[in-house]
């Protein structure tokens, strides 16, 4: 049995308790099975430090039975429905996910640690992804071409990918699902999900849901372990068509280079980031330093859109320094379940990589304004650490240029545009900007010039399905989310008839 700790007064469902009581397993070909090799791995609660499950590690055979169960569904009864009926089976899995969403907030809260209003909200945003696509599943056209040879009708069709690897990263577990779940079930592929090792239980849960909505077997296999060996097998296996890979740069660059020595898969990557948000003299400034205080903190700065790099016109750097410090300070951090703003970060290991990271911006000269601490007490034995703010005025360190992925961020003064333009763009990385200024023109201008896949205005954070999402440069390729996602999941195939 799970040993569960929660805050004074906060009583789990008792569907939650019923789940993690039982064993955990992967689900093949509509079956849920152990590990080939019978090996397990841990989940944690980082809030805490306990165990929430023990885990099946699948490994290549693993992934092979779960592909040949989605080929199989694919030349079966799932290839052969229309859009309508995919729409319908779509809707199925977002009404399970509103009718469960308590409580697939608290496993989430349990494996991620993120507070439960955000779980809630994360859960709730999933079945909206569904609802989004399944209006998409019918709609799915192609065009007639007009071509200069005589006597030919030409028309082209969008068909499934194929057999789609969905590689899920552990800040927004559910949600991250269905941001790829939802397109390639609408454009008729499927799927092998493996969610991240550090999170899996929601995914599992999710599988469920899915068995619960009439999903045919096969159609979604979910297979749960690490980079190494289950996510590699299903990089490199010789049957995949198509891999959406979340997570960082470095990791997105080993994908890249498993589908071009297998079988030249398509992928698309949604990686690192290390993003501009900009605070112009003219803008409200109380909202602003309010804004970009949970640009970075909210999640525990674990977001890669995160505004980690705050450029402040001189002018007013002082006074936002002022207002950033005192929204910081005010953040709640602690346990999910408790009245908190931000929970824990994910792992030790990846919090003592943020402490590496502190310190180096310590070494370096940069100043710490506030936070930069891990919080004992009553909160030792998880994995907390105070919202970070840093004072600079030199680029080449290594908490401006480099993710960190947790609650630090480097403020630095501008003088003028060009400056800013400059060294907002000098990265590697392009997912996401952010801009306040009273001056529309400015805000316009900004955005046209930033090297980013998403801009905010007066605002950092605001995400809807029907927006397409994704980075420049080395934040990937392939837009999610919007009509933009179906060209991830579907290939044009042209036909040429005589008449």
């Amino acid at each position: 049995m799970a040993q569960i700790s929660t805050p004074p007064g906060i009583e789990l469902s008792t569907a939650t308790h019923t789940f993690l009581d039982q064993p955990q397993q992967l689900f093949i070909d509509g079956t849920w099975t152990n590990a080939a090799s019978g090996e397990t791995f841990d989940t944690i609660n980082p809030a805490t430090g306990e165990l929430l499950a023990r885990v099946p590690l699948a490994d290549a055979s693993d992934v092979d039975q779960a592909v040949a169960a989605a080929r199989a569904a694919l030349a079966g009864k799932w290839g052969q429905i229309n859009g309508e009926q995919r729409a319908q089976q779509l809707w199925r899995i977002a009404d399970l996910l509103d009718a469960n969403v308590d409580h697939l907030a608290e496993i989430e809260t349990l494996d991620n640690g993120k507070p439960f209003r955000v779980s809630r909200y994360d859960v709730i945003f999933a079945a909206r992804h569904f609802r989004y696509y399944a209006g998409w599943a019918g709609k799915l056209e192609g065009s007639t071409v007009p071509v200069s040879i005589p006597n030919q009708f030409v028309y082209t069709r969008r068909e499934p990918m194929g057999v789609v690897g969905l590689i899920i990263p552990w800040n927004f577990p559910l949600l991250m699902a269905a941001w790829k779940l939802a397109p390639a079930l609408a454009a008729g592929n499927t799927t092998i999900l493996k969610p991240a090792e550090q999170t899996p239980l929601s995914a599992l849960r999710l599988g469920v849901l899915l068995q619960e909505a009439g999903l045919p077997d096969g159609v979604v296999n979910i297979v749960t372990g690490p980079g190494l060996p289950t996510g590699a097998a299903i990089t490199e296996h010789m049957d995949v068509d198509k891999v959406a890979f979340t997570g960082s740069t470095a990791i997105g660059r080993k994908v890249m280079a498993a589908a071009a020595n297998s079988n030249l898969k398509r992928i698309s990557l949604e990686l690192g980031g290390k993003s501009p948000n900009v605070i112009f003299a003219d803008a409200d400034i109380t909202n602003a330093a309010k804004g970009a205080a949970w640009a970075v903190f909210s999640t525990a700065g674990q977001e890669c859109v995160a505004g980690s790099r705050l450029f402040v016109e001189r002018a007013v750097y002082d006074q936002v320094l002022d207002g950033l410090t005192l929204q910081a300070e005010r953040i709640r951090v602690g346990n999910g379940f408790d009245k908190v703003h931000v929970g824990p970060i994910i792992t030790e290991t990846q919090l003592d990589r943020v402490m590496s990271y502190i310190e180096s911006g310590k070494a370096s000269g940069a100043q710490v304004v506030s936070g930069g601490e891990r919080l004992g007490d009553e909160l030792a034995n998880g994995y907390f650490l105070r919202p970070t703010i840093f004072a600079h005025e030199d680029d080449s360190l290594d908490i401006v240029r480099e993710e960190i992925f947790g609650p630090v961020v480097a403020v630095t003064p501008f003088d003028d545009w060009d400056e800013l333009v400059s060294r907002a763009n000098t990265t590697e990385y392009g997912l996401a900007a952010g801009v306040w200024t009273r001056d529309v023109a400015k805000a316009h201008r900004f955005a046209h010039a930033v090297q980013a896949g998403t801009v905010w205005i007066n605002g950092y954070g605001l995400f809807d399905a029907a927006a397409p999402f994704g980075g420049y440069k080395q934040s990937g390729f392939g837009r999610e989310m919007g009509k933009e996602a179906l060209e991830l999941y579907t290939q044009v195939k042209t036909v040429w008839v005589g008449v």
